[in-house]
Parts: C-alpha cells; sequence; structure tokens
C-alpha cells in the first residue's frame, strides 16, 4: 500500500532546480468525442471551460453524503477541512469516481487518448469559513513537466458568488509561469500568491455551479476564491488530470492511475484501488 502522506511536497526552491517546462499545450483535437471544437478553441484561448453535468441527481446526494462522512473523520483527527488530499489513494469511492466515464470523456477530448488521474483534493469552506484562496496557479507547486494538466472541480454542494465560489482569471494561462509572492497572512490557505491578477488577463469569472456539476481549467490558469461569509458550506473535489506522457519527481508518479488509454512510457506507478 501507498503510505500517501510519505510523498514529497517539494518547495519553491526545490521546484525551481527541477528541469520543467513552464508553457500552455494547445489542445488538439480534430475528432472530439464529447465536446465541440468551439469548446475546445475556447479552452485554448481562455483556459476554462464549464459547465458541465457530471453527476446525476443521486450521484450527487451519495457523494455529499460519503464526503460528511470523511470530514467528520478527518475533523476527529485533529485535521482541517482543507487537508483531505490525494483521496483516491484513499478512498475506494473516490478511486472509482475518477474514472467516471461523463468526466474522463470530456477530460480526454483535452489531453489526448492516454490519461492519468494523479491528484484528487477535497477542497472544503465551512459556513463562515473566513478563509480565502489567494491568486494562483496550480502547476508553482507541482514538480510535474510539461504542464499538461487539466484540473476538474466537482461541487458537492452548490458553488456561488454568496458562499465563495472559485474564480478564474481568462486568458491568464498564456503567460507561462506567473511571478509570485510568499504570503504571510494567517487567513489565507496557500502561502504563495501573484499580485495584480487582472493584469493578466480579462476580467474575474464567477465558476457557479450546481451539485454534481463540473469545470476544467488550466494547470497555468490564475484562480481563487474569497472567504465563506455565508451560512452555507462550498465543499468541491478536485480532481487532477494530466498526459500519461508528463513526467513527475518525487515520487509523484506513484500518485497516477491510468483512467484512459495506456502508459506509453510507463512512468506512472498506476496503484489498484484501496480496499475501503
Amino acid at each position: 500500500m501507498i503510505k500517501v502522506d510519505e510523498i514529497a511536497n517539494p518547495n519553491p526552491s526545490q521546484l525551481a532546480e527541477l528541469p520543467r517546462v513552464m508553457g500552455f499545450v494547445p489542445a488538439t483535437n480534430n475528432a472530439p468525442r464529447v465536446l465541440t471544437k468551439q469548446q475546445i478553441d475556447d479552452y485554448n484561448s481562455q483556459g476554462y471551460l464549464m459547465p458541465f453535468d457530471g453527476l446525476q441527481e443521486g450521484e450527487a446526494r451519495e457523494l455529499r453524503a460519503f464526503f460528511d462522512g470523511v470530514l467528520a473523520a478527518f475533523i476527529e483527527l485533529g485535521r482541517t477541512s482543507y487537508s483531505i488530499s490525494t483521496a483516491h489513494l484513499r478512498f475506494k469511492r473516490i478511486y472509482e469516481l475518477v474514472q467516471h466515464p461523463a468526466i474522463v470523456s470530456a477530460v480526454s477530448d483535452l489531453l489526448g487518448p492516454n490519461v492519468v488521474c494523479w491528484g484528487s483534493h477535497f477542497f472544503c469552506k465551512m459556513p463562515k469559513d473566513g478563509k480565502r484562496v489567494p491568486w494562483h496557479q496550480d502547476s508553482t507547486y507541482w514538480p510535474l513537466s510539461p504542464t499538461k494538466t487539466v484540473t476538474v472541480w466537482l461541487a458537492i454542494d452548490d458553488a456561488d458568488p454568496e458562499n465563495a465560489n472559485m474564480k478564474f482569471i481568462p486568458r491568464s494561462h498564456l503567460h507561462g509561469l506567473i511571478d509570485y509572492d510568499e504570503s504571510q497572512d494567517a487567513d489565507t490557505v496557500l502561502d504563495l500568491a501573484v499580485k495584480n491578477p487582472q493584469s493578466y488577463g480579462d476580467a474575474e469569472v464567477d465558476v457557479a455551479l450546481k451539485a454534481g456539476q463540473f469545470s476544467m481549467h488550466s494547470d497555468l490558469l490564475l484562480h481563487g476564491s474569497e472567504a465563506n461569509q455565508s451560512d452555507r458550506r462550498r465543499s468541491g473535489l478536485t480532481i487532477r488530470f494530466a498526459a500519461a506522457d508528463v513526467t513527475t519527481w518525487y515520487g509523484w508518479h506513484q500518485k497516477g492511475v491510468i483512467v484512459r488509454g495506456a502508459d506509453p512510457n510507463q512512468h506512472w506507478l498506476n496503484p489498484p484501488s484501496p480496499a475501503v
């Protein structure tokens, strides 16, 4: 069994030493199965697509009940609502979910025939949470190259401006890796933040989703969210999919499960499902 919590998370200095190729790789697909050619063009130009119907009402209700139980267990262990990471290697339910045809088929139209899921993380803002997510690019934190990861944000609760939905800066993915500052703000979830995000693209866009719907965005797209000041919870599951030809360091290949096609370079571990 993989010891998930022992897989290293490299710091910015360690990441800077890696020979990563940091630049947007446009999706090319002349025969998409789920998306339209216009949607693929929109993803390339804007850096995101939404909304998509991922789960049926009963599936969404079951996932919410599952997450409620997981969250309660983690909080009892002294963890936070943001700490439930690499969920597909902890829970059989999530290992199966990241292979959901409605999700993988849309992702595959962007990434190609060989797709790996290497990450899954519950992000949950409790009512009156008070913590914001500063503007950032996901790829800043990852020992992966090239930047060919698509993040699916699957809504567990309805997400809207009232309960601090995620926001995108369209076209910001076209700037490569954007400079960032270290944040000392105790009210932020992440420790790196990009200043003046609007200078890198268009006006911010609300990622408003109903439970069971999902969005997709590039690993280089600037995004963030405000603190949840409402009386409603806002939780979602982020699922990270990459083209199978992406390379990793620091043991991150152990996280990768082949969800479509094959692994031509035999880089990813492709571990079996957890027992429960």
